[in-house]
């Protein structure tokens, strides 16, 4: 291939693998042409943006190695083919899965998911994801009224939490004494029924001059 021609397909693997979500890199060997044809028609109907392209490794390893991908440039042996995802990584990833049930001789080496590198097992961990759809279809799920509902009723318990507590404060700042302490306030009425030391000392008094009177009749009748 004449050097501005290797330039060219260079800067194309560049760009693709820069206009992507994310990329992942299989190994097709042992896949005839029309087996690989029905991988790209599997990430197609994941994903009509996503391109299956065969690379020639020397070349996708300088445009990975400008692109500051290095982690990829250990992958980039033997028969090689890229996914260049622009949309659902997960649903990508589940297709080439799939198709890799059907045909095993079908590898995921790794890839670059949000220009981080990901392994084989992670690109295996991101094929068991749900798809984005069902995934947005579960939030809206639980942001529906029940759950609205749920959030309400949690929210007036708050409230009427709040409202005791001001009460109770309110309470202590006014010095209102509690129920339980009503019982102390009725000691002193009992402790006015006995008679003071001067009170008793007066009846005292009372009941000797009642008496001396009684003595002194008592005296003139038997004379």
């Amino acid at each position: 291939m004449a050097r501005p021609e290797k330039v060219a397909a260079v800067k194309e693997i560049s760009e693709r693998f820069s206009n992507s979500d994310a990329a992942l890199l299989t190994e097709y060997r042992g896949l005839s042409v029309g087996e690989i044809a029905e991988v790209r028609q599997a990430l197609r109907a994941a994903d009509a943006d996503t391109e299956y392209k065969v690379s020639k490794n020397t070349l996708a390893r300088i445009a990975v190695k400008d692109l500051g991908l290095d982690d990829l440039i250990d992958l980039l042996v033997g028969p090689t083919a890229i996914a260049y995802v622009k949309g659902d990584a997960a649903a990508a990833a589940k297709a080439i899965d799939d198709v890799a049930k059907k045909y095993p001789v079908l590898q995921v080496k790794g890839g670059i998911l949000a220009g981080k590198f990901i392994s084989a097992e992670q690109a295996k961990d991101l094929a068991k994801l749900e798809p984005r759809e069902t995934q947005l279809a579960k939030i809206a799920m639980m942001m529906n009224q029940p759950a609205q509902l749920t959030v309400n009723v949690l929210a007036a318990l708050l409230r009427d939490l709040g409202s005791m507590l001001a009460q109770v404060v309110t309470q202590k700042e006014s010095g209102e004494p509690a129920a339980e302490e009503a019982p102390a306030e009725e000691a002193p009425s009992a402790e006015a029924a006995e008679p003071t030391e001067e009170e008793a000392t007066s009846e005292s008094s009372e009941s000797t001059d009642e008496d001396a009177a009684s003595d002194g009749d008592e005296t003139k009748e038997e004379e």
